[in-house]
């Protein structure tokens, strides 16, 4: 197998982590991607989570923050969203796999009787499961694959994992395979002093399982001195030059020129044994340029039910940022917690943003809340950007206030609504596949969404054609209701025009408000699409039409 795989095109980086998690193991592994694609070569990304879940498509956002969706319809880790942000490397099902997915794969194995009667255990065949995941990734068309290993070294559930990870770096080769351990360096107050032992004891660890690092990413405060340098390299026994500084930043895109000044990007070179051109990062500066010298701020109003944990939207925090680099503003993200806007408390709530937004989401809490804050942008004129669940409660607060058809719903939180203008719809036809699509409403979680990008027609004349300036887009869902066919042309009657179908007329993907200076609601994800140096059109314009309103205030 060694000698097979020596002649594989793609040689491979793993990253793991230790001490503790959300030290930036998922940006780490993005920074190091724009690197390499900056010095011109082709990568890929991978992320192997611990966790027995199958995909986070039913996880809680307040455990594990977003879901991200591949174009693919694929619901991953939002790591993914770091790896297309920071690169140009296109995610889909093979760039992410969970212990779930592994172990029902191999269980599905042995069930068809694939292992011939034998006793299934962890090594070999979970291992061997896991590496050939990983080994998907090898390609003529990518030069160097990065696979970011989820949780901390020393968890039991990741173990699995970096037997294959220690197995694949004897299968591969010394120049074909690089480990990068990731670990925290604190600097403590009343000492006055950065401490390398939790550096230390995470390295022990990992070499105990039989992976010895190559490079050390130290997380800090601050940029490490010699000495520290020398002592993390003498007691984890690597070289001194391959002790890397991972400075905290207040612009996460300028993590990648943080690792350039490191000389990160030329030891991997070094060790992976690869020629390159000098990197090219002036793309990388301008972006950090704009963050750090706006000419003015803005403040958008999310409007949403897991306000608590900011990685529940990760991939729309960030392009609102775009948004804001777009338009040389600063975007400061004020989240709201619905369940407490009424339409008494949304005035004082509401009142300095100049900008509202309402995310995708599930489920009923904190819907009344959310069609208060439509209402409240609608009448006073304020920019209002609803997104999947927020276009169709965008659709609800129309319906009832302006129609006046005070019992409006969606079935998703009324089943006996009078007025089902948002629908769980029994059939669609699936561009992508030629086939038409069935969904079950008696399935446990509400039967089949619609995953993934699908295409648009954009009506010209619209705020949106006059954003994208194309007659046809492709975004990517993730939803189950719909917008009801029967109530369109009393909707549009009354002034909320769709200016957004399927390329058959029958699914509405886009409503925009007539008589408004922004209000558009979108079906699909926009925010998944976003790039700091390619900011999403809607969001752009939304910034800006949210700074105009400042400007007028």
């Amino acid at each position: 197998m060694r000698r097979k795989n020596k002649k594989l095109h793609t040689k491979f980086i793993f990253i793991t982590g230790g001490v503790l998690s959300s030290l930036g193991k998922g940006l780490a592994a993005a920074s190091i991607g724009a690197l390499l694609e900056a010095r011109g070569l082709r990568v890929t990304l991978q992320k192997l989570d611990p966790y027995i879940n199958v995909d986070p498509g039913t996880m809680n956002p307040f455990q594990h923050g977003e879901v991200y969706v591949t174009d693919d319809g694929t619901e991953t880790d939002l790591d993914l969203g770091h790896y297309e942000r920071f690169t140009s490397a296109k995610m889909s099902a093979i760039n992410n796999y969970t212990s779930g997915k592994i172990y029902y794969s191999v269980i599905m194995k042995e069930r068809k009787g694939e292992y011939l009667g034998g006793t299934v255990q962890i090594i070999p065949h979970v291992t061997d499961e896991i590496k050939q995941a990983i080994l998907q990734l090898a390609s003529p068309q990518v030069d160097v694959a990065i696979v970011e290993i989820g949780g901390t070294v020393g968890d039991i559930e990741s173990l699995p994992f970096l037997e294959a990870i220690r197995q694949l770096g004897y299968d591969l080769g010394k120049e074909n395979a690089l480990y990068i351990h990731l670990t925290y360096v604190p600097y403590i107050k009343t000492a006055g002093e950065l401490k390398t032992k939790p550096t230390q004891h995470s390295v022990k660890e990992l070499r105990a399982i039989g992976i010895q690092p190559d490079i050390i990413l130290c997380r800090t405060d601050r940029f490490l001195p010699p000495e520290i340098k020398k002592k993390i390299a003498l007691f984890c026994n690597v070289e001194e030059d391959a002790v890397i500084t991972a400075k905290d930043v207040e612009c996460i895109y300028e993590i990648p020129l943080v690792f350039h000044k490191e000389g990160l990007d030329e030891k991997i070179l070094e060790f992976l044994n690869i020629w390159a051109r000098e990197p090219d990062l002036k793309v990388w500066e301008e972006v950090v340029n704009r963050f750090n010298n706006p000419k003015d701020e803005v403040t958008i109003a999310i409007v949403g039910k897991y306000v608590n944990l900011k990685d529940s939207y990760k991939s729309l925090n960030e392009a609102l940022i775009h948004g804001g680099l777009a338009n040389e503003l600063k975007v400061h993200l004020k989240f709201v917690n619905s369940e407490k806007i009424t339409s008494e408390t949304a005035p004082e709530i509401l009142k300095d943003a100049d900008g509202i937004l309402i995310p995708g989401g599930f489920g009923t809490r904190g819907i009344e809340g959310k069609i208060e804050a439509v209402r409240y942008a609608r009448e006073k004129g304020i920019p209002f950007f609803g997104i999947c669940l927020g276009m169709q409660v965008s659709v609800i607060e129309f319906a009832r206030n302006v129609i006046g058809w005070k019992e409006a719903n969606s079935t998703e939180f009324d089943k006996n609504t009078p007025y089902p203008v948002i629908y769980l719809m029994k059939e669609w036809y699936d561009y992508r596949t030629g086939k038409v699509e069935k969904r079950d409403e008696t399935t446990e979680l509400g039967g089949t969404m619609r995953l993934g990008a699908y295409p648009c027609r954009l009506k010209k004349g619209s705020k949106v054609w006059e954003a994208y300036q194309k007659d046809e887009i492709f975004e990517r869902h993730r939803h189950r209701y719909e917008f009801n066919n029967e109530y369109r042309e009393a909707i549009e009657k009354a002034g909320l025009k769709v200016v957004g179908t399927s390329p058959d007329g029958e699914l509405v993907e886009i409503v925009e408000l007539e008589d408004h200076p922004w209000f558009i609601g979108v079906q699909f994800h926009p925010e998944f699409k976003s790039r700091p140096m390619d900011p999403h059109p809607l969001f752009t314009h939304f910034i800006k039409a949210a700074y105009e309103n400042k400007k007028q205030k």
